[in-house]
């Protein structure tokens, strides 16, 4: 195919798709999907060769937040069955961030529910940060802690935060559609924030909330012109108690397909499997890793992912090897300092942003709520 060439060439340089490239790539059929994907991950290769990069995922605060973000499982009004606890002490997130870094985690994600932090929880957050590095001195900490001053940003660059989470999530045209206590704005300035506080910054996007082909590219376009280091590509988990709980609309093939248009935009960024790729890739997880370079180990913040072990025979078994603690991520002309930092179907059908035909069926038994891990008695899944 003239487009796959075509990206290749421009990927291999570094130059991103354009916004015809990217949307003509979400229209390629299931036939051409594997096509697709070995044209990804020729680029993939290129900049990242055959590491996988390895997050995990502690929840420091889990559910009752403010805010009214359709798809998530801890919003304002949820009656998911979630897991639901006020803040860990920095001793019971740093028991739960050695067992990811014991499992093979390069990067611990703190994550707490909310609106945003305020001062105190900053210096909670902090305080987190030296019991964690007292165990794990190596281990990379990005922080998720909602919308952040320039004040707050900066204090967290000094407590030894080295990146910092805030996803988009879908595009600007749409996001009043799915949160209507706070604004795209909102996080683009957040993103700022973090990256003028010398932060590396990481935002991503939700595929499956009934967006069309154009906001998803709109979105990682958004999401390259905010130069960030790293992408998450999450796939929603249709939470019984929320709203978008009925959205069961992708399929595997598109999921490779959205997962390839990111690559193509982002030829030299982290791209990272985010949550519900146990739940829409399936069997097809180990092919997206030709595409991406990093993925989350084991459980996410109020659903369980497959078991750690998995993970990595998984890595090994698709002929790729764990990205190593002081090995650089990102291609030497994104980072400023060691470490990979910045601071350091048929066709697509373009109405709906799913495979043409009919929807996926709803694979509700595949959503397992995380009863295991941080705000438990019981061992993290590692």
């Amino acid at each position: 195919m003239d487009l796959l060439t075509r990206l290749v060439d421009k990927g291999l340089r570094g130059e991103s798709a354009t916004r015809e490239e990217a949307l003509a790539v979400l229209a390629t059929s299931d036939e051409d999907l594997l096509a697709v994907v070995t044209a990804a991950g020729r680029v993939r290769r290129r900049w990242f060769g055959n590491r996988v990069k390895l997050n995990y995922l502690v929840n420091l605060k889990s559910g009752l937040c403010p805010e009214d973000c359709s798809y998530c499982s801890q919003r304002l009004g949820s009656t998911a069955g979630i897991l639901k606890y006020s803040w860990l002490k920095p001793q019971e997130a740093a028991e739960a961030a050695e067992a990811g870094v014991a499992g093979g985690a390069k990067r611990v994600c703190l994550v707490a529910s909310g609106r945003g932090p305020t001062d105190r929880d900053v210096e909670r957050v902090a305080d987190t940060i030296a019991a964690i590095k007292d165990r794990a001195p190596d281990v990379e900490i990005c922080a998720c802690l909602g919308l952040l001053s320039d004040r707050q940003a900066t204090r967290l660059r000094e407590a030894g935060v080295d990146a910092y989470n805030h996803n988009l999530n879908t595009s600007e045209e749409v996001y009043g559609e799915i949160c209507t206590t706070h604004t795209f704005a909102d996080r683009v300035r957040t993103v700022r924030s973090s990256h003028e506080a010398g932060l590396s910054a990481c935002s991503g996007l939700i595929a499956g909330m009934g967006e069309t082909p154009d906001d998803l590219v709109d979105t990682v376009l958004a999401l390259r012109e905010l130069a960030v280091d790293s992408v998450p590509v999450n796939f929603l988990i249709p939470f019984e108690g929320t709203p978008l709980s009925e959205n069961w609309t992708l399929t595997p093939q598109h999921c490779l397909r959205i997962l390839a248009m990111t690559r193509f935009v982002c030829p030299d960024v982290e791209v990272r499997l985010a949550g519900g790729r146990e739940i829409h890739l399936r069997t097809l997880q180990p092919l997206a890793l030709h595409v991406v370079n990093s993925i989350f180990l084991g459980d996410y913040l109020t659903s369980e992912g497959q078991p750690g072990a998995a993970d990595l025979d998984m890595i090994a078994d698709a002929g790729f090897e764990v990205e190593q603690a002081g090995e650089p991520s990102l291609p030497e002309h994104r980072r400023t300092r060691d470490g990979g930092t910045a601071a350091d179907a048929p066709a697509a059908d373009a109405s709906s942003g799913t495979a043409a035909g009919s929807p996926a069926s709803a694979r509700t038994d595949l959503v397992a709520l995380r009863r295991r891990g941080a705000g438990t008695g019981l061992p993290p899944n590692a």
